[in-house]
């Protein structure tokens, strides 16, 4: 039997496990608004019992572990959704900057929202200004001598041709910025990699030996493995000390509380910035993280649209100066090309042009002052089509390599809202299994007060009943 000092000690155990579960619940009340928390859970225990006349005894209760209450599916499902979330968040941030540079504005269906092409009434664009171009060419031929509409004409091309400067110089900056959005990124998932294995460290030290978890610090490694997944995707597998190892492209990085190997940017051979671990040299296969959303939306979208650029503008350089040089001035001059340079990288209009608008070549007779068969020619050229641009008019290929760009944009937009929701979901899942519920830790609260205050009453009880025996003696 216990006896009156075994009923005090199994008291005084009772004081202890309830006053250590509302240490656990003021923990979690502590943590409500912090985000990588799991709330915690006190497991108690009943005591070892004693063999008494009438039967095995107990004796009482004992704060067995302090649980963390996760759900490691939901977990790596969040990783896993954290870095598709990384990949479209960089490709919609790079699609909306490429649209910036271009000044163009897209026309959509009014039921579906899809685009279906660049629209024209925003003067400022590069369309506008290609049709600007044949425009003011119509209007030379309408009146070939005329100094003012020969102005017109190297005024419109100028300006087109600034345009064109513009939105290549920006999309090569866009380029460049995207390299230097994968090097600050390698350099943040290299600083979580070391910080997880430090924490695996930690982790494996604290629990060592030990019947718990180490809560705290397996928080702080969860919140810098979802960091590091809206970088790179990564696998993880849990070692029995605690530790986790992480796998990126195949390659182990993480060890448990040894880091491996580190992320390294390398240039292809173009410029373009490419991920390696840097004791390899083949590039990482990726397929989620802000980093492979850099480089896919760069040598993808963001290149065809330069590649598309380029090829309509030397095209138009092309076609122009073959019309253009076998025209003839107003003093019967001929062989002069309108537009210097190769792509929109170059373009420009002819210096000698701009000093004197009377050498445009718009006659197609040297003897005749008012003829405008080339003029006429070049203002036609807006409605041909062009071998080198698959037969497509110059508006046309322009718009369909942008409005390329405007439904990538579209159809990015549109996997986020979708993606939104799946995390939406998942992060309901682990708050209803880790989230800190207020109404439930202050229910928690007044139970382990109620039963801390009925412990109490049975050790004073108890020290009431040895008064009474020791007293007997007097």
């Amino acid at each position: 039997m216990l006896g009156l000092f075994g009923t005090l000690d199994m008291g005084s155990r009772a004081l202890q496990a309830q006053r250590q579960g509302v240490e656990v619940t003021g923990q979690n009340l502590a943590n409500v608004n912090n985000p990588a928390y799991a709330r915690q859970r006190l497991i108690m225990r009943a005591s070892l019992t004693l063999s008494s006349p009438i039967g095995p005894q107990g004796t009482g209760v004992q704060a067995a572990s302090i649980q963390q209450l996760r759900d490691a599916l939901n977990d790596s499902q969040i990783r896993a959704e954290g870095s598709i979330s990384g990949f479209l968040l960089r490709q919609k941030s790079a699609l909306q900057n490429a649209q910036a540079q271009l000044g163009e504005t897209f026309e959509q269906n009014s039921q579906t929202g899809a685009i279906t092409g660049v629209s024209t009434s925003g003067a400022n664009g590069i369309l506008s200004q290609i049709n600007g171009l044949f425009n003011s060419f119509q209007s030379l031929a309408s009146n070939p001598a005329s100094l003012t509409a020969r102005q017109a004409v190297i005024t419109t091309a100028q300006e087109l041709a600034t345009r064109l400067h513009s939105a290549d110089r920006r999309l090569a900056d866009l380029s460049q910025n995207l390299n230097d959005s994968i090097t600050a990124d390698t350099g943040n998932a290299n600083s979580l990699l070391t910080e997880i294995s430090e924490l695996n460290r930690q982790i494996a030290q604290a629990e060592s030996g030990s019947s718990g978890s180490a809560n705290d610090l397996r928080d702080l490694r969860q919140q810098k493995l979802e960091s590091l997944a809206a970088l790179v995707n990564f696998n993880t597998a849990e070692n029995a000390d605690g530790s986790v190892n992480v796998t990126v492209g195949g390659q182990l990085l993480v060890s448990g509380k040894d880091l491996l190997d580190k992320l390294q940017t390398y240039d292809g051979g173009t410029g373009k910035l490419l991920l390696r671990t840097a004791g390899s040299s083949s590039p990482l296969n990726l397929t989620g993280g802000s980093i492979q959303g850099s480089i896919d939306v760069r040598d993808g979208a963001i290149a065809d649209l330069s590649k598309g650029l380029n090829s309509m503008t030397g095209a138009l350089i092309s076609q122009v100066n073959q019309l253009h040089q076998a025209g003839y001035d107003l003093s019967g001059g001929t062989g002069t090309p309108f537009f210097t340079g190769t792509t929109a990288t170059d373009i420009s209009v002819n210096a000698t042009l701009v000093a004197d608008p009377r050498k445009i070549q718009a006659g197609g007779d040297s003897t005749a002052t008012g003829d405008n068969k080339v003029a006429l020619s070049l203002a036609r050229l807006a409605s041909q089509p062009i071998t080198a641009l698959g037969q497509q008019t110059f508006a046309q290929h322009y718009t369909a390599t942008v409005t390329s760009l405007g439904q990538k944009l579209s159809s990015t937009n549109s996997q986020i809202d979708n993606q939104s929701l799946v995390q939406s979901m998942l992060q309901s899942q682990r708050d209803s299994v880790s989230g800190v519920s207020l109404d439930e830790e202050m229910t928690n609260m007044m139970k382990y007060q109620k039963a801390f205050q009925a412990s109490a009453k049975l050790v004073s009880t108890v020290s009431e009943m040895l008064d009474d025996i020791i007293n007997l003696k007097r």
